[in-house]
């Protein structure tokens, strides 16, 4: 009876001793996800050169942008323009773009970013220098038009950025693309000072076309997205990239099989407005729309100041048409002059004047207070352009005015991409974009157009706008300092 009392014993423990040595075979095949591998991996030399290639489209997007306020004197004088069809050309840009940004992101969720990237630098530089030979006003436009349509596909490079960074070194890229845009703004101002009075405006279109042309070059080093690859069930390219990475910046991969994670649904347009989002989704609107419009506004208004000498209520210099009955015709012919290239590049380095203290005030204040103290500083500083002061005193306030608005951008940027979950971040980032050009559409209207007929009334619009905006980020319903990001509503 002892023995047949052993013996089940006997047998039970072997079998728990089989049943333990199947589960660390089981364990064995350990998987991984993108997201594991790019901090696994982490930073190094493959994303040094990621940085600056796919910044650098910052470069290329700021000279498109930038040349419309360097070239607007110069083809007022040419086709003899109206303050109106000056800024219809600004206004045609930013419709473009407002567009073909649509198009170009769903095609990029279908297609790939790279392909939609190089696609957009393709169409962004054949006609830029199709417009050197624009034989009219008319072409002019519609050529700068579809330059904008270009232009907008430049996102996707930001977006490559940001999926193959590792988490902790994404909070910095944001300030720092800033440097890429004031590189091409800067560029773009101080070729303009040399090829404008020298071979012309069209050359200037030419040569400053060439930056986007070699850009085009270097893609060719930059891989199409590992997330995008995942995400389309296409496991073995997303491998081979990671790999690549790895070895670039000789760093191990994690153990395991590379898996699909499970993707999210969509967010849909309602939830932007559903009960919890509702009002800061369209203070969020406001704010976006209202900084758009001062930015753009402010660079306008920075080259009609020194084109037109408006300030100190001095009468804009005006070209009698001849044979034209109306003897005071609206063409405005002043060139800029060296020292008026010289006050844009100021203006224009202090976009990054406020970087340091933006970051300050962004991380201790929160994103709210921090937001809505730029925008009423933007305000005031949008009124004292109306004071009659010295040279140097019109540089500072277009110095601090740069600085202010950029400092909005940014923080507004932040606040959008953390105050949403995850389920509708991107969508809510992507109507707010298209808000954004709206303002953009409109600024030249009230730089070009109304500032000749009442400067103080534009810049009473422009501080009223400012003073809406920072009001609604002061009353924002969320701060998201210290926050988490949100996974679901």
């Amino acid at each position: 009876m002892a023995t047949k009392q052993t013996e089940p014993v006997t047998i039970i423990s072997l079998r728990k001793l089989s049943l333990g040595t199947a589960e660390p075979q089981a364990k064995e095949s350990k998987t991984f996800t993108v997201e594991d591998a790019v901090e696994t991996i982490g930073f190094g030399r493959f994303h040094i050169a990621l940085f600056l290639i796919m910044g650098s489209t910052g470069v290329v997007e700021a000279m498109e942008i930038m040349l419309l306020a360097v070239v607007s004197p110069v083809i007022r004088c040419e086709w003899q323009l109206k303050n109106w069809q000056v800024a219809l050309v600004t206004t045609m840009v930013f419709f473009g773009y407002m567009v073909s940004s649509i198009l170009f992101g769903l095609l990029a969720d279908r297609y790939g970013r790279w392909k939609i990237l190089l696609i957009s630098f393709l169409w962004g530089a054949y006609f830029s220098l199709l417009t050197s030979f624009a034989p009219s006003y008319i072409w002019f436009v519609f050529l700068r038009m579809m330059v904008g349509c270009g232009v907008s596909g430049h996102a996707q490079g930001l977006i490559i950025k940001t999926e193959f960074l590792p988490t902790k070194y994404r909070g910095y890229m944001l300030p720092l693309s800033q440097v890429f845009w004031l590189a091409g703004s800067l560029l773009i101002i101080g070729l303009a000072s040399v090829v404008v009075p020298s071979i012309g405006w069209r050359w200037l279109i030419r040569v400053a076309s060439i930056p986007g042309i070699l850009l085009i070059v270097a893609f060719k080093f930059i891989p199409e997205s590992a997330r995008f690859n995942v995400s389309t069930g296409n496991t073995q390219a997303a491998l081979a990239t990671l790999e690549s990475i790895a070895r670039m910046n000789r760093s191990a991969m994690p153990e395991g099989t590379l898996v699909e994670p499970i993707l999210e649904k969509r967010g849909r347009f309602a939830d932007l407005l559903d009960a919890k989002y509702l009002r800061t989704t369209l203070q969020i609107w406001v704010i976006w729309l209202g900084i758009s419009f001062a930015y753009y506004g402010i660079i306008l208004a920075s080259a009609e100041l020194l084109e037109r000498d408006l300030v100190c209520g001095s009468k804009p210099r005006v070209v009698e048409t001849p044979g034209d009955p109306e003897s005071q015709s609206p063409c405005h012919c002043h060139m800029f002059t060296p020292s008026d290239y010289q006050t844009m590049i100021i203006s224009t380095v202090g976009e990054i004047a406020l970087n340091p203290l933006n970051m300050l005030g962004i991380n201790f204040l929160g994103r709210r207070l921090s937001l809505s103290i730029t925008m009423g500083c933007t305000a005031l500083f949008f009124l004292l352009l109306n004071i009659c002061t010295s040279s140097a005193g019109l540089i500072g306030f277009l110095f601090m005015l740069r600085a202010l608005v950029a400092a909005n951008f940014i923080t507004i940027y932040i606040y959008t991409a953390e105050v949403y979950p995850t389920a509708v971040r991107a969508l809510g980032m992507g109507t707010s974009g298209s808000l954004c050009r709206i303002g953009a559409m409109v600024a030249p209207f009230i730089s070009q157009v109304l500032m000749s007929a009442s400067f103080l009334g534009a810049l009473c619009l422009f501080s009223s706008v400012c003073v809406i905006c920072a009001i609604s980020a002061f009353t924002l319903p969320i701060e998201t300092k210290g926050r988490a990001l949100q996974q679901t509503k």
